[in-house]
């Protein structure tokens, strides 16, 4: 296993304050729920003052239906799921990103999107694959901050192949780890 950091992000040795574009995000959240309040809080004296109670009418209010697109977006933006929604975008796009040749080999597991780490795990399926993609590494994360947003990815986690199960037979050499001696 080897993690590569990238070069020339701030924080990328272990601090753990908020970077601008992090906390522009919670300040953002912040104040869209306090508005959100106010506007509940006005609409119920309204209500309170026109004998209380929710009536239909022909104008639109927070009862009527959304289309599933506007719901989910909805939900992302009020549970602050926009960064990993956007890697798993990424993840999707795969083969786009980093070409037809890499991603036959190479394939990313997981995001561990932890302000700390941000780490994008990849597995490829041989150790030259591995090697190369170690040496892409720095390049890769430039370009997956340029889609995402600088700081969404400070590392990138490359696993060789899991290579096949060991077995133990009367056909042993001492000290020998059997087939885990290529692979990894």
């Amino acid at each position: 296993m080897s993690e590569h950091e990238a070069p020339g992000v701030p924080g990328a040795a272990g601090g753990s304050e908020l970077s601008g574009v992090d906390l522009a995000r919670v300040a953002l959240r912040a104040a869209k729920e306090q508005a959100r309040a106010r506007g509940a809080a006005a609409q119920e004296k309204r209500q309170a003052r026109r004998g209380g109670g929710l009536r239909s009418g022909a104008r639109a209010d927070g009862r009527d239906p959304l289309p599933l697109g506007a719901a989910i977006n909805r939900l992302i933006t009020e549970r602050g799921w926009e960064t990993p929604a956007a890697v798993g975008g990424v993840m999707g796009r795969w083969p786009q990103i980093v070409g037809e040749d890499l991603a036959k080999h190479c394939v990313p597991l997981r995001y561990d999107e932890d302000p700390d780490q941000r780490v994008l795990t990849v597995q490829c399926d041989s150790t030259a694959w591995a090697t190369q993609l170690r040496l892409l590494a720095p390049r890769l994360v430039a370009r997956l901050n340029e889609d995402l947003g600088q700081g969404t990815v400070r590392l990138i986690k490359v696993l060789g192949p899991g290579g096949p199960a060991r077995r133990y037979g009367a056909l042993r050499a001492p000290g020998s780890t059997g087939p885990g001696d290529t692979y990894g």
